[in-house]
């Protein structure tokens, strides 16, 4: 084909068989075949099904997998069991680890079908092309190119294993449907649907039967109270604080049930003598003094904010080093990926001397998710 021309019209090609464009495409791109043999020329082979039921083996555990991902996410317990309960503790442990193993096993089965698809039933091609420039049309290329995927096919005999086919559908089908329900799994629950501590909008920090709610330090003992007073933080000091009402004192898994969760966590900062902060709009009386509380999940993904620096006044995720600044505005985010400021609690100083919440915040805790208005 050294006079092999570069134009045709879409007639010719209409009138080209399949092997006459696999040929055509070769030639136009200065490829000789110097092997292409298929790896079952005698259908029907014991060696031939055994390679089918291989495959189709991958296929079909790829797609029990998804189904287990799926069933794990949507029904296994995932809410936090205390270990006092050794029983629930240990199966609420395993879900976490569970979609990851079914998740993981159902992506490595398809690609090792695949793999192995490609290995036992492509045709073997050892082919070789001469450098040259571009050539033709646009449509002689995909019609060859069609062509020549075509070709594969066939002689894959891709038609004739119904096993392969249907296996392939059914892990790629349930592959599909777990990696849907894993996309869209955080926007099932409307945030507006419930009220209360459990509901998106508010926090731990909501008293719902006017209750005092005292801010507590975490001593590393779940049952012990620490309650706080102004003189227990030194000036450019913090403390991490949570919620602490007297309902709790006798109900042990309350008491360490409040400082799980994880909207709880709180920053509770005492500025430097001096330090006049420009305060957020609605929020000029949520200090007490020169005490700020601020929450502690980062407003970019929830990653815990754990560091403050004295010298600069700036509270630091360690995730992906978004920085808030607590001195000069109100945990407004002044480097990193964060966009929102951190939600500020209203804290007070009761009778006795101890910091109580005023309230709960008045804005969503952490990052954004779906519908927020804040």
């Amino acid at each position: 084909m050294s006079e092999q021309k570069n134009e045709y019209t879409e007639a010719e090609l209409a009138e080209m068989s399949r092997d006459e464009k696999v040929r055509l495409g070769l030639a136009l791109d200065d490829v000789e075949l110097v092997e292409y043999r298929d790896n079952f020329p005698v259908p029907g082979t014991r060696a031939e099904r055994r390679a089918e039921r291989a495959v189709a083996a991958w296929f079909t555990l790829a797609g029990l997998s998804a189904l287990a991902f799926i069933a794990v996410f949507v029904f296994w317990p995932w809410s936090y069991q205390p270990p006092t309960d050794e029983r629930a503790h240990f199966i609420y442990s395993l879900y976490n680890p569970l979609i990851g193993f079914f998740f993981g096993l159902a992506i490595l089965a398809v690609g090792i079908g695949v793999v192995q698809y490609q290995k036992k039933f492509i045709p073997h091609e050892v082919a070789v092309q001469q450098r040259h420039d571009g050539h033709g049309s646009d449509e002689v290329d995909r019609q060859t190119t069609a062509a020549l995927l075509a070709d594969a096919g066939v002689r894959s005999g891709i038609s004739r294993r119904s096993m392969i086919r249907r296996t392939a559908g059914f892990g790629a089908g349930a592959f599909g449907i777990g990696a849907g329900v894993f996309a869209i799994g955080g926007l099932v629950r409307n945030p507006w649907a419930t009220e209360g501590p459990e509901s998106l909008q508010h926090t731990e920090w909501l008293s719902e039967n006017g209750e005092k709610t005292y801010l507590r330090r975490n001593t590393g003992n779940p049952h012990e109270i620490s309650l706080l007073r102004p003189e227990d933080i030194d000036a450019g000091g913090f403390e991490t604080v949570f919620p602490f009402r007297e309902s709790m004192r006798h109900d042990e898994h309350e008491l360490e049930a409040s400082m799980k969760k994880g909207d709880a966590p709180v920053m509770l900062i005492r500025l430097r003598p001096g330090s006049q902060p420009v305060k957020r709009k609605g929020q000029e009386d949520f200090n007490y003094g020169d005490f700020y509380a601020y929450s502690k999940i980062c407003t970019h993904v929830g990653c815990p904010t754990s560091l403050f620096e004295q010298q600069t006044g700036r509270l630091l995720c360690p995730c992906h080093q978004s920085q808030f600044d607590v001195v000069n505005t109100y945990a407004k985010p002044v480097f990193g990926p964060a966009t929102r400021a951190l939600p500020q609690l209203p804290i007070a100083v009761d009778e006795e001397g101890y910091f109580v919440a005023k309230g709960d915040f008045i804005e969503p805790v952490g990052p954004a998710y779906w519908e927020r208005n804040a």
